[in-house]
């Protein structure tokens, strides 16, 4: 089964949490915090995999979680960072931010790797705190949690040559005789319901990957059809070789296909309108064929001059080896890996590194008789604050003022004993006197 889209969640370590502790050395006098720091969360990273061709994997496993890192301990040793979580994909995965919709990374190389959640940093323990006021502090950071998403993957299958055409004109037919695949044929719609992939053996000792892409019909930007599950494959191909019924079996006319094939791709994206292409007039030991050959090229003359048209009948195999010839040459001339979008810096750089810088800004609205405080950076602080230990809380209350948040709830009308909400947390306010 051929598996080319899936959701799945994915979510990074949580730091470990700091660890309040002191030296009790039989012959050390005062001797001080001893709290280790947390060890850091493991990322969540996505590696391609030559091997793997498929989205089928995350038909079964949809949740991936990296490990915690492990507690600060005495004697003001670090708790063990966790291992990452390496999550192998196939090349040409896209992935998707469920919610923003915003394109994480697109991976194509073997080999390449990308953070998509990272994993919290440790809390710090009690020896980060000691001061010369308070030498020893019975202060320590939770550790920090891990990013989570729900992340789309898209697979957009990596092939140089990519077959198109409407239903039932011989795509899978010739992807049968030029390779190895075994594609299913059959004399009705849509027998080719998934891409099959094959390697062309051209005979001079080249060879190329050969995609036979679901029949495509009119309206298949807008989904009909199989749409969409179809034209985001050829956006993976560097050639697109075009397949036309020349003895229209069907009762189309091979002109108006080669046009509406063309519109589709147009529509779906304009760059696609760019690609290098070459048209395969198929069926031609079918009677009518030569008269419609001839009126096809003399139309296509007229709107796109310079056309390369290579009439064959892929049952016969007459005409085939000179396709393959040409598509060979043709491929030499053109780059690697010619994506309709670059996006091998983006995968680099957008993924969620932690690169934005915290906002210490904040908001202040009224909820009936209650204050609530909305401050990314503040939240951030509280869960990374343990509210068990007293100088915990009267350190959380310092970063507050500091922040200018007591004066601006005075201006707002804070008065004493009001309830202030910071996230999940309430609290009392209380003017000093």
């Amino acid at each position: 089964m051929f598996v080319d889209k899936a959701k799945i969640y994915v979510k990074g370590g949580d730091g470990g949490d700091g660890l309040v502790a002191f030296r009790r050395e039989k012959y050390v006098p005062e001797g001080g915090p001893a709290g280790g720091d947390g060890g850091d969360g493991g990322d969540v990273i996505f590696q391609v995999d030559e091997g793997l061709r498929t989205l089928m994997d995350f038909r079964y496993q949809k949740h991936f979680k990296a490990d915690r890192g492990e507690k600060g301990r005495n004697k003001s040793q670090h708790g063990a960072n966790a291992d990452d979580m390496i999550v192998k994909v196939p090349p040409g995965t896209v992935v998707i931010d469920d919610d923003t919709q915003e394109i994480i990374a697109d991976l194509t190389r073997h080999g390449q790797r990308v953070v998509i959640a990272k994993g919290g940093r440790g809390g710090r323990g009690n020896t980060r705190f000691a001061t010369p006021n308070n030498p020893a502090p019975e202060i320590a950071e939770n550790g920090e949690e891990g990013e989570e998403h729900w992340v789309v993957l898209e697979l957009k299958v990596m092939a140089d040559v990519g077959l198109v055409g409407f239903p039932s004109v011989g795509k899978s037919t010739l992807l049968s005789v030029v390779s190895a695949a075994q594609p299913k044929i059959g004399a009705y719609h849509f027998t080719t319901l998934t891409p099959n992939l094959g390697v062309v053996d051209v005979g001079d000792g080249r060879s190329f990957v050969m995609a036979d892409l679901p029949g495509l019909i009119e309206g298949a930007h807008q989904g009909v059809g199989l749409g969409h599950e179809f034209l985001r494959h050829v956006e993976r191909t560097r050639v697109i070789v075009h397949i036309i019924d020349m003895a229209a079996t069907e009762g189309r006319d091979p002109f108006e296909d080669w046009q509406k094939i063309n519109e589709e791709l147009k529509l779906y994206n304009s760059k696609l309108e760019e690609r290098p292409q070459i048209v395969v007039a198929n069926k031609m030991d079918m009677p009518d064929a030569e008269l419609y050959l001839d009126e096809f090229t003399k139309q296509l003359d007229e709107v796109k001059p310079g056309t390369t048209i290579v009439p064959i009948s892929a049952v016969t195999k007459k005409g085939v080896q000179e396709l393959l010839y040409k598509v060979a040459d043709l491929l030499e001339t053109i780059p690697e890996m010619p994506l309709v979008e670059e996006l091998s810096d983006l995968a680099e750089k957008k993924v969620y590194r932690l690169a934005s810088k915290e906002e210490d800004d904040f908001t202040i609205r009224k909820d009936n008789e209650d204050f609530v405080i909305e401050s990314p950076s503040i939240e951030k602080l509280m869960k990374r604050t343990n509210f068990t230990t007293e100088e915990s809380v009267l350190r959380f209350a310092r970063i507050l003022r500091k922040k200018g948040i007591d004066q601006a709830l005075r201006e707002r009308g804070a008065k004493d004993g009001q309830i202030v909400r910071i996230g999940d947390f309430e609290f009392e306010f209380v003017e000093r006197e």
